[in-house]
């Protein structure tokens, strides 16, 4: 008959086993992520990703020097394209009505004809999250839900229920195939001196708007970091060259090293008369966008300098009239000045994604 241990043997003998494991546990191995690319894509908003639209933008890219696609996941609107399993997104319907039924098989359709994949998810402005979740909206002093000039509400950036919703849709985008995460309206509104005197922020730690967005990102790198996704992030244009964070919380010193891409979006027809010494930036796309690209290089080479990893430049081209018509020549002229610049990527938006395929042909 086998001796029973007694009771300090047995703990020492589960002792003994748990070191043993422990010298055996094997080291948490780095996620693998997709191969590294030169990427030129084109946004596609929920409407161009449907199953009668989505192959013609297939054979864009395709036909095109262009490899990538933006695709809306979280849109302007708050609305998922994609039927989500998340609960608050299910509690809420921010995903009824999805473009697509199998966003899998959607992702797998541009993975097959070699295009890289990135999904824009909206941040804080996200009008249909506020208005069905009043407790995350950002609010007046008085307690009602504050809305931008044009009518739409934001979410309370200070909210950390926000934060692990939006992590929470990048997960399910990076489980569906993308080989990116793209945030977008990753700031506070904009016209910040008026915004400060109206809302109320929920912030009770006292963080600034740079150290809050800082902080979001943090928090995403650390939920994220068991998913093959590389992470890149909007930023204004002017972020390239402000000294502060023009109220809206993006300074590029923080952003930069803790994103894998950073994309200013460098319209040359949202610069102020005057910007950089050009009396109409409008019309002129090479100058403005040359300038702002000399700018953020010189920022990242500072990062560089001081032992930080800074994101690789990837900024947005305009491809949409404004203040004129923009023509493919425009295009040209702003790509050209990256090249001149030494910056091989670039974005092209258009909000209803009628591009002038010319310009990348």
């Amino acid at each position: 008959m086998r001796k029973l241990s007694s009771t300090n043997d047995t703990k020492k003998d589960l002792q003994s086993l748990e070191y043993a494991e422990e010298k055996v546990k094997p080291k948490e191995t780095p996620v693998e992520k997709p191969e590294k690319v030169d990427v030129r894509g084109i946004y596609l908003n929920r409407t161009s990703i449907t199953e009668d639209n989505v192959q013609k933008y297939i054979d864009l890219i395709k036909s095109s020097n262009l490899n990538a696609a933006v695709i809306d996941v979280k849109d302007d609107y708050g609305k998922l394209t994609y039927d989500s399993q998340l609960e608050l997104a299910n509690e809420i319907g921010s995903d009824s009505n999805p473009a697509t039924k199998d966003l899998e098989k959607l992702i797998q359709r541009f993975k097959d004809a070699g295009i890289y994949t990135i999904a824009r998810i909206v941040v804080f402005k996200d009008p249909y999250l506020a208005a069905n979740k009043s407790d995350f909206a950002l609010k007046r002093k008085n307690g009602t839900v504050w809305q931008d000039p044009s009518g739409t509400k934001w979410v309370d950036p200070y909210k950390q229920e926000v934060w692990n919703y939006i992590t929470d849709i990048a997960k399910e985008a990076s489980e569906s195939g993308f080989d990116e995460i793209q945030y977008d309206y990753i700031r506070f509104p904009e016209r910040a001196k008026q915004v400060d005197q109206e809302v109320a922020f929920d912030n009770p730690n006292g963080l600034s708007k740079a150290d809050n967005i800082l902080a979001f990102l943090k928090h995403s790198e650390e939920q994220l970091k068991n998913e093959p996704v590389y992470v890149s992030a909007d930023v204004f244009g002017l972020v390239t060259t402000a000294s502060d964070d023009m109220g809206i919380g993006q300074v590029w010193e923080n952003i930069s090293p803790n994103v894998d891409y950073i994309s200013p979006m460098t319209y040359p027809s949202h610069y102020a008369p005057g910007s950089y010494g050009v009396p109409n930036p409008d019309r002129a796309p090479y100058e403005i966008m040359l300038q702002a690209m000399k700018d953020a290089k010189s920022r990242n080479g500072e990062l560089t300098e001081q032992g930080k990893e800074a994101a690789t430049i990837r900024p947005w081209v305009q491809d949409f009239d404004y203040k004129s018509n923009y023509t493919a020549a425009d295009v040209q002229k702003q790509i050209q000045a990256l090249e001149d610049a030494g910056i091989s990527q670039y974005l092209i938006w258009n909000a209803g994604n009628v591009y002038t395929v010319e310009a990348f042909k």
